[in-house]
């Protein structure tokens, strides 16, 4: 008898099984209900060996588009350099592939819009992998901005930034997809787009290149309301992913890397600051959060749900967010940046969108 598609397992391949994969996606792929992982593909002899002694009954090639023509092969995770995205993911949708592309969708427009045309002939998902919007953090935040606990809302601050580790020759330069603006700032700026609900219409930009091009940088992002937001990104500072919210009725913040709820802070500072603190640490005790982040592979459980999002609209034809559009809007963001930081002026995003500022 036919398997009923919704409830069948969808078979997944993943190509790329570099360090990313190594940690978190083909533990994630290999005990995710709903998918089952048929296929790697992988370029380096070392990876391929590791990655099928972790998964016995996966087929492991050298080529993706070997793994592509593969006919059981039902969907795809790409993990590769950032250099290879359009290319692999627009050969997967013509393969006629489901698509699950790690962050960003391209290194630059052209390569984006020419994704965005293959997925749309294509018609099946295409999710990026902005799997923050999973977190749970964050989706707490979202829902403090939509009660108003803070409001009227004021601005709002980030950084992303890691301590300086060495970095594969491909991160080093920017024409291969290197550079915080792509690897760090893509997250950020679409967790802006996803708080606030809105776009970003104008950019302001700077970048320094110490250990590799474009490897520190501040943004200066002005969204379609007004509202202010303003980032600094590093591969080479301190170890710190934090988001912060003012509104006139207080703040809201979330570090990534400490926090277990949001910390919802008031406008004055209290007399009695202890008791606040108290409260606090008694909440985290009860937070469902704390659990599931220890138990999460690298400590960061968002990458689970996003992954099962995947599967499970795939399985039942459901959407997906964040879709590719969601990864062109992200990269026209930093392709604005990048703009502003080579002419020293605030760039309206909407020019870059439309294929280039003046």
């Amino acid at each position: 008898m036919k398997k009923n598609r919704s409830t069948a397992k969808l078979r997944i391949g993943l190509i790329g099984c570099g360090h990313i994969a190594q940690i978190v996606h083909l533990n994630i792929l290999s005990h995710l209900p709903g998918a089952e992982l048929v296929a790697l593909a992988d370029t380096d002899p070392g990876r391929r060996i590791e990655a099928g002694r972790r998964v016995p009954q996966a087929m492991v090639v050298a080529d993706y588009h070997e793994l592509l023509a593969m006919p059981h092969v039902e969907a795809v995770v790409i993990c590769l350099p950032s250099g290879n995205h359009a290319e692999a993911a627009t050969a997967a949708f013509t393969a006629n592939k489901h698509v699950y592309l790690e962050k960003p969708l391209a290194t630059n427009l052209e390569d984006g819009r020419k994704v965005l045309e293959a997925w749309k002939r294509a018609r099946h998902v295409g999710m990026i992998g902005f799997n923050y919007r999973f977190n749970a953090l964050y989706g707490a935040m979202k829902e403090h901005i939509r009660k108003e606990t803070i409001a009227p809302l004021v601005s709002a601050q980030s950084v992303f930034s890691s301590v300086v580790h060495p970095l594969p020759l491909w991160k080093q330069m920017r024409l291969t997809g290197g550079g915080v603006l792509l690897d760090l700032a893509s997250h950020h700026i679409d967790l802006v787009r996803f708080l606030f609900e809105q776009d970003i219409s104008d950019v302001f930009a700077s970048h320094r290149s110490q250990r590799g091009e474009g490897d520190s940088a501040t943004l200066q992002l002005r969204l379609t309301d007004g509202l202010l937001v303003q980032s600094f990104f590093s591969s080479g500072a301190v170890e710190e992913d934090t988001f912060t919210i003012y509104g006139q009725a207080g703040k809201l913040t979330v570090d990534r890397y400490r926090s277990f709820m949001v910390d919802v802070s008031e406008p004055r500072r209290s007399r009695f600051g202890w008791r606040q603190r108290l409260r606090k640490l008694w909440a985290v005790r009860r937070s469902p959060y704390l659990l599931s982040k220890m138990l999460a592979s690298s400590k960061e459980p968002s990458y689970c749900a996003a992954l099962a999002h995947f599967v499970t609209a795939v399985r039942t034809h459901q959407p997906v967010r964040p879709d590719f559009w969601d990864g062109y809007c992200s990269l026209a963001v930093v392709a604005a940046a990048e703009e502003s930081a080579r002419t020293g002026r605030m760039i309206p995003v909407a020019d870059v969108e439309k294929g280039g500022s003046k």
